[in-house]
């Protein structure tokens, strides 16, 4: 791990940014190829369906665009000396947990009781 929490946030930011792009762009296209289709695609034997693969995409964009709001929650957080404290009983959150989780704003007990 980073010893710097800004620095490992900052990478996550530029994943999550460039998956938010990716898919956006991808979601641009897939609306284009749709202006040309046929609504009932539900039918095509030549495999996965717009709706299907718009669905999929949807889910891909609002997934990247809210880990984006976490990192930049959690940047703040490093803003205000805040990072790395829960957010519910104010103890520290313990290494591994934002090892695994760096955007964590609770500890895993606050995360268990709180349903996170």
């Amino acid at each position: 791990m980073t010893a710097d929490p800004r620095e490992r946030l900052l990478a996550l930011r530029d994943q999550a940014e460039a998956r938010v792009q990716a898919t956006a762009s991808t979601l641009a296209e897939l609306t284009h190829e749709r202006e040309g289709s046929n609504d009932d695609d539900e039918h095509d034997p030549e495999g996965v369906t717009l709706s299907s693969e718009w669905s999929r995409l949807t889910g891909l964009a609002e997934a990247a665009a809210s880990e984006l709001r976490q990192v930049d929650d959690a940047l703040a957080r490093v803003d205000a000396g805040t990072y790395g404290v829960c957010a519910d009983c104010g103890r520290a959150i313990p290494a591994g947990r934002l090892e695994a989780r760096p955007f964590a704003e609770y500890c895993v007990a606050c995360a268990a009781k709180l349903g996170h």
